[in-house]
């Protein structure tokens, strides 16, 4: 389908943000099955971005589109009645970054991480930033939590009850202030920033994680280690975070990952047989390591690197928040 046919980019309705439009069009049309799913995916990540500066979960969104099929008014007015009436500063960035191609000139980057944490960084593909939340904020996200899926953190009877937003580990909760206030930290936003060495990054408005500890009746669901990314090689630069909301022990559920597989994903595919399909391989073997952490530590992985959480053997829950930071999508 030609781009001539869709709503434009700069056409923006009741909320004065740009690529809405466009974003609800082309879901209408896939919906239709008139644009298979996975036509203009080089608009994927600006869709995200779109979603995040809202202040909205991409699964959440394209779930009432879908599910709804809602005229581009009633769509507008779910965005408010979900997370709120937009910041008009995140707005404006928004629209200025599509009007100028997301080229905010030249900017000085803030060095954050020393030479030490750098190299660890570059020999490793992960860093774990320490007390990068206040503790009170992390027990404020955990007693949101708790609420939302109506669970008692001191009460184990109750966190193996069914909630409609609970998905394996995941808890499909992406609005409440603390969470925007934990995704807005100016010292993760500048680690970030280092990382990726330019300050036109934003951040992700993702969904939050209760692990459990395993019973009898009730076994650890995964993620086990996986990528969130095609292999496409040679894979481009990207990052991924979690926030530790309460102190994780190794065996509490732990997130784990493969250090250093960034440095071998090429030539570990390159050595796979043919047909051979690099997710479906153990990538146990590869060499992987659980992070213990404390309330408040955040973790930033190379994208590269399998990961994924692991079974909870301790008598506690592990809580956590996802969330990172990435360039818009706009070229």
């Amino acid at each position: 389908m030609s781009d001539l046919l869709l709503t434009p980019f700069e056409e923006a309705g009741q909320l004065q943000i740009m690529h809405l439009k466009r974003f609800w069009h082309k879901c209408m049309l896939k919906r239709n099955g008139q644009i298979n799913s996975g036509g203009l995916e080089n608009e994927f990540q600006l869709d995200k971005t779109l979603l995040f500066t809202l202040g909205l979960g991409l699964e959440q969104t394209v779930r009432y589109l879908y599910g709804t099929a809602p005229s581009f008014e009633e769509f507008e007015q779910w965005i408010l009645e979900t997370s709120g009436t937009p910041s008009p500063e995140k707005i404006i960035r928004f629209n200025n970054a599509i009007i100028n191609k997301n080229n905010p000139g030249e900017v000085a980057i803030q060095k954050i991480l020393d030479d030490e944490q750098v190299d660890f960084w570059e020999r490793n593909g992960y860093i774990v930033l320490k007390n990068a939340v206040p503790k009170e904020d992390c027990e404020k996200t955990i007693e949101t939590i708790c609420s939302f899926i109506q669970i008692d953190r001191n009460n184990p009877d109750t966190w193996y009850n069914q909630h409609h937003a609970r998905q394996g580990i995941m808890v499909q909760l992406f609005q409440h202030p603390v969470l925007e206030k934990n995704r807005d930290s100016p010292f993760i936003r500048a680690v970030f920033e280092q990382l990726w060495n330019r300050k036109d990054i934003w951040v992700t408005a993702d969904r939050v994680g209760f692990n459990p500890p395993e019973t009898e009746n009730w076994k650890f669901p995964g993620p086990r280690l996986h990528w969130d990314t095609k292999l496409n090689l040679p894979l481009p630069f990207g990052l991924q975070g979690i926030l530790y909301l309460a102190d994780t022990e190794a065996n509490q559920g732990a997130f784990s990952l493969v250090p250093g597989f960034h440095h071998r994903l090429d030539s570990w595919v390159g050595s796979l047989g043919p047909g051979a399909d690099p997710y479906k391989e153990n990538l146990y073997e590869l060499g992987c390591i659980p992070i213990a952490a404390n309330a408040g530590d955040f973790i930033i992985w190379h994208h590269a690197l399998p990961h994924g959480s692991s079974p909870n053997t301790a008598s506690k829950p592990r809580f956590v928040q996802y969330f990172t930071y990435d360039p818009a999508g706009i070229d």
